[in-house]
């Protein structure tokens, strides 16, 4: 059989191709948008999403490194916000999403509340059943009273002071013998400690015919003590001198009392 030209079958080629175009060929076909939700269907409620048959697998995104823009960050928001109602399945990084018979990570309630370890939704140590701390020696829920104020305290008596003597004026009686006479005395202790002891002095003039005081003569007396403090004591002395110093005419008379005590 002779072999055909080559621009021969060439030819051939192309009129097929042209013919099959031809064939397969029709009016252009314009694109289209799809506007406004789905329409109803026996397997669609208004107002509800349908889950879909198959399993939805979510791949995980590669993790941004530091410093990178939000934009990867709500990227990935919103690919688990496109996670249909009633479907399970892991958002970027493994984590469970919430949906039926799902539980949130750390024993979280569904509706969004954010619970302490444990599922609990209250505070430790609140909620029902609860019973308020005690406070200490009172009942529970009710504060314990205040420990009474203490009363004012009686002022410390001060310290004693030593004893203190003031004497009064001495009273003078005469006696039958011209050189001797009574004198009386008080003593009074304005001190806060006794007089023990101690001696009384007494000074006792020697008064002539006309008046003129010839000599002064001294003698002593032992206390009447003890004398307690802030008290008084009287006493009565007999104070003489000799008989010769007092000549016919003459008399005694005691001026001055003093006195000594500790």
């Amino acid at each position: 059989m002779p072999r055909a030209s080559r621009p021969a079958a060439l030819l051939v080629l192309c009129a097929t191709a042209a013919a099959a175009l031809t064939g397969c060929g029709g009016p252009a076909r314009e694109g289209y948008v799809a506007v406004g939700a789905a329409a109803l269907s026996p397997e669609r409620d208004a107002g509800e999403n349908v889950a879909p048959k198959a399993g939805v697998e979510f791949q995980a995104l590669p993790q941004a490194a530091p410093g990178s823009s939000a934009s990867s960050t709500s990227a990935s928001a919103g690919t688990s916000a496109d996670v249909p109602a009633g479907s399970s399945g892991a958002v970027p990084g493994g984590t469970p999403t919430s949906g039926p018979g799902s539980r949130p990570p750390g024993g979280a309630t569904g509706g969004g509340t954010s619970t302490s370890p444990g599922g609990s939704g209250n505070p430790p140590g609140t909620g029902p059943g609860t019973t308020p701390p005690t406070a200490p020696g009172g009942t529970p829920g009710t504060p314990s009273s205040p420990p009474p104020k203490p009363g004012p305290t009686a002022p410390a008596p001060p310290p004693a002071t030593p004893a203190k003597l003031s004497i009064g004026t001495p009273t003078r009686t005469p006696t039958a013998e011209r050189w001797c006479e009574q004198v009386t005395v008080a003593f009074t202790n304005t001190g806060g400690k006794a007089a023990r002891s101690g001696t009384v002095s007494f000074a006792t003039h020697i008064i002539g015919a006309l008046g003129v005081d010839w000599a002064t003569i001294t003698s002593t007396q032992p206390l009447p003590a003890p004398i307690a403090g802030g008290t008084k004591k009287t006493q009565t002395y007999r104070i003489c001198v000799e008989s010769w110093r007092v000549p016919l005419g003459m008399r005694v008379e005691t001026q001055k009392v003093t006195a000594t005590w500790n």
